[in-house]
């Protein structure tokens, strides 16, 4: 089974809005939602059923046992992290715990523990196609350990004949985002005519470089400075990217977002762009 990553630099620049197309285009039997921080691949794609659930533990958590503590103060003069305090008793703030085990090591009474703390949801839809979402709880900073969890459960659950899956990634060139580009065929980097739109584009493409992956282009809301646009398509020349198509900004694809379909649902130039980046990016090689 390929996999096809849609990516952008930021949030805002369409990458849901083309995942959802693509997975309309494709009928595709197989995707999945690894922007586990805020996914929303759901609002438009109406996967029908009710999804499988599980939790998803992350690092562990210290734990201090109050029968057991001495109160001689040791693991908060040893946490770097500012997540141990003490009123009448000593406690752990989750929030800032990083489970790096170094309280546990300096305690004299052996007062505290590490446990398996829930840091989010997996879900996984299954009916005639296989859909792979997961929601992050707030705070937890284990967002690439889940997108990874994410992309198995979607590949496990994948029909064997399944020949593409589309996976919507996460904004920017963080953990969640090197975990999605891991093992995936090709990645399909949405951008925007803007200044911090190209100056995140070259971050994309130097992070997917580094990490051996395949890599497109393609500029959403085009239209919306041309000077710029043709800087995109000129660097990508330059650089040997495969540029599969330019989008119009167009007041129908919100309109399709907020009543809850595809771009591809509606008859208009948005998506009669979105369709010939879609047979571009088809053909090719490494899918």
């Amino acid at each position: 089974m390929k996999q096809l990553l849609i990516i952008s630099g930021k949030g805002g620049t369409g990458k849901t809005t083309v995942a959802g197309a693509f997975i309309k285009l494709l009928q595709a039997r197989a995707y999945a939602d690894c922007d586990v921080d805020a996914p929303n691949l759901h609002l438009i794609v109406n996967h029908s059923g009710k999804a499988e659930k599980k939790e998803y533990h992350g690092l562990p958590k210290a734990h201090i046992a109050a029968n057991l503590c001495i109160k001689c103060g040791l693991c908060e003069q040893n946490c770097r992290f500012d997540a141990i305090h003490h009123g009448q008793s000593f406690y752990i703030d989750d929030y800032a715990c990083e489970g790096c085990g170094v309280c546990q090591y300096v305690c004299p009474a052996s007062a505290i523990s590490l446990r398996e703390k829930t840091a989010g949801e997996l879900m996984l839809y299954k009916n005639n196609s296989v859909f792979s979402t997961a929601q992050l709880k707030m705070g937890n900073g284990t967002s690439g350990m889940l997108v990874s969890e994410v992309k198995k459960q979607m590949k496990d659950a994948a029909a064997k004949d399944v020949t593409i899956a589309i996976i919507d990634g996460s904004p920017g060139i963080g953990c969640p985002v090197i975990a999605s580009l891991s093992g995936v065929d090709l990645a399909l980097i949405v951008t925007e005519p803007s200044i911090s739109g190209i100056s995140d584009l070259i971050r994309m493409i130097k992070t997917a470089r580094q990490l051996g992956t395949a890599i497109a282009v393609c500029i959403n809301k085009y239209d919306t400075n041309l000077k710029n646009t043709n800087t995109i398509e000129k660097y990508c020349s330059d650089n040997k990217i495969a540029f599969v198509g330019k989008i119009p900004y167009d007041k129908n694809a919100i309109t399709a977002i907020n009543d809850g379909k595809s771009i591809v649902d509606v008859d208009c130039p948005a998506a009669n762009a979105i369709k010939k980046v879609f047979n571009n990016t088809l053909i090719i090689k490494e899918l």
